[in-house]
């Protein structure tokens, strides 16, 4: 990856985080987002920095489709005065929120949240970023293993995921006459923050979890993060078109 500008959406925590840690690793400068947490967000950036690798954080909220022309301008002023380019090579759909409502109490405001955040949001962003995408480059967008395994209280949610593996093998389609590969990654349950930090901070929930799971334990996000940042590698130019599934094999 060495050369190689990765930006990753929703980077300054969580598995985003963890994607933008390892992509450094691996040679791999990196542009991330971040809502609100703007003092996390340089953290990671300091740390990137630490690593030898160029790093950048920029505020976007994915939910708001009428930025993404104004973000990918600044995302352009960002490559010219950082990198002396214009282009990017790795785009990461990574930012999101849970919302956890049994199908009978979702409401229209936690659907319109769950739309803008993971199908309009990802869906629009990445159309907007086209341009700044360079030939060759890849899209890795971001799934759930709820999409395979039905567990309630989660209907509105995997439903958005479900649009995105679809979205993703259009994408695939379209984008593969410019070099363009484009996967989607499922992860299982992971100890993160994510949704309240359930899984990482709920034993019962946890050791629930792992007695589903063939490998035994809950994910970690080195697992995730690791996952996604090989899909940026070399080794794995000729996968597009896929979801992958990051579980340790739940619900087998």
């Amino acid at each position: 990856m060495q050369d190689k500008i990765a930006l990753i959406t929703g980077g300054s925590r969580g598995l985003g985080r963890n994607t933008a840690l390892h992509a450094a690793r691996r040679g791999a400068d990196i542009i991330l987002t971040y809502r609100s947490g703007e003092r996390q967000a340089e953290e990671a950036v300091a740390e990137i920095r630490a690593m030898g690798r160029r790093a950048a954080a920029l505020q976007l909220d994915v939910a708001d489709a009428a930025s993404f022309a104004g973000f990918a301008e600044r995302i352009g002023r960002e490559l010219a005065a950082q990198w002396q380019r214009g282009q990017f090579d790795f785009l990461v759909n990574n930012a999101g929120m849970g919302v956890y409502a049994s199908y009978a109490e979702t409401t229209p405001q936690q659907f319109d949240d769950l739309v803008n955040v993971h199908f309009k949001g990802p869906f629009f962003l990445t159309q907007a970023l086209l341009p700044l995408i360079a030939d060759g480059g890849r899209i890795v967008n971001i799934s759930s293993g709820l999409t395979r395994f039905a567990l309630p209280g989660h209907a509105a949610y995997a439903s958005m995921k479900g649009a995105m593996e679809v979205l993703t093998r259009y994408q695939a389609k379209e984008l593969g006459a410019r070099g363009i590969a484009v996967n989607i990654v499922a992860p299982g349950a992971i100890e993160t923050d994510f949704g309240g930090g359930a899984v990482r901070d709920d034993p019962e929930l946890n050791r629930y979890l792992a007695g589903q799971t063939a490998l035994g334990r809950a994910g970690l996000p080195d697992d995730v993060g690791g996952a996604i940042a090989a899909l940026l590698g070399e080794g794995n130019r000729w996968v597009t078109a896929q979801r992958i599934e990051v579980s340790g094999g739940m619900f087998l």
